[in-house]
């Protein structure tokens, strides 16, 4: 946000290592440092407007150049995702059962809403895509969750037979990680109309419960979504 072109940039913002010539390099450079003891945990790191902002204006792709050093400076093998894709979770449940979940990730689009916190985001996501387990998003800097339920009917392999389902979906929306507002006083996020809002992600939740029918033994995968603290 300090790059050349930024209309948020302020001097005083920037931190004295990355005041130089080459504040891009500096920013991913020092990035990389930080991020490196928890490189083993990453698997997809993908866009948000401010790295398209970044390419658009200094055709450069700071994101893509973050990954390629990431993973050549800890031999790891992050991917580098999209500004909106898909990830299917598997997860062991004992044995040889395993279960799935599909999310849909997009980071955003839009101003937010000040009144309903994204709630419309949501729902146009439940519209927008088909077969989604979990729907997670970010750009408006609020930090909550929600759960949908569709009436579904869905084909049983192991029973050779189509069942009905009440399908569960868990939409969230993280929070950022740079507190903008801070006293009021001034600087762009206060002089917009913005308000204060909630800083810190949400980690994701994925649990599993067996329970026993009149038909046999069945698993049922539990999701759910908590505040990241800061």
């Amino acid at each position: 946000m300090g790059g050349k072109y930024d209309p948020r940039r302020s001097k005083k913002d920037v931190l004295p290592e990355h005041n130089k010539n080459n504040y891009i390099d500096a920013v991913i450079e020092d990035a990389v440092e930080w991020w490196s003891p928890y490189a083993h945990l990453l698997t997809v790191i993908g866009y948000g407007n401010h790295e398209t902002g970044i390419i658009k204006h200094l055709e450069t792709d700071p994101l893509q150049r973050f990954v390629d050093l990431l993973n050549y400076t800890n031999k790891t093998s992050v991917y580098t995702g999209g500004y909106g894709g898909w990830l299917v979770i598997k997860k062991h449940i004992e044995g040889n059962t395993y279960m799935t979940k599909n999310l849909k990730y997009f980071h955003g689009s839009g101003g937010g809403g000040v009144v309903t916190k994204g709630a419309i985001n949501l729902t146009r996501a439940l519209e927008m895509y088909e077969n989604m387990d979990i729907f997670v998003m970010g750009h408006i800097h609020e930090n909550s969750s929600r759960n949908d339920v569709r009436d579904c009917v869905s084909y049983n392999p192991g029973k050779h037979c189509h069942e009905l389902v009440q399908k569960q979906i868990h939409l969230a929306i993280t929070g950022a990680y740079k507190e903008e507002y801070e006293d009021g006083f001034g600087g762009w996020h206060v002089e917009r109309g913005a308000p204060i809002k909630p800083t810190g992600g949400r980690i994701l939740n994925l649990d599993h419960l067996r329970f026993r029918t009149a038909k046999g033994e069945n698993y049922e995968m539990l999701v759910d979504s908590c505040k990241f603290p800061l």
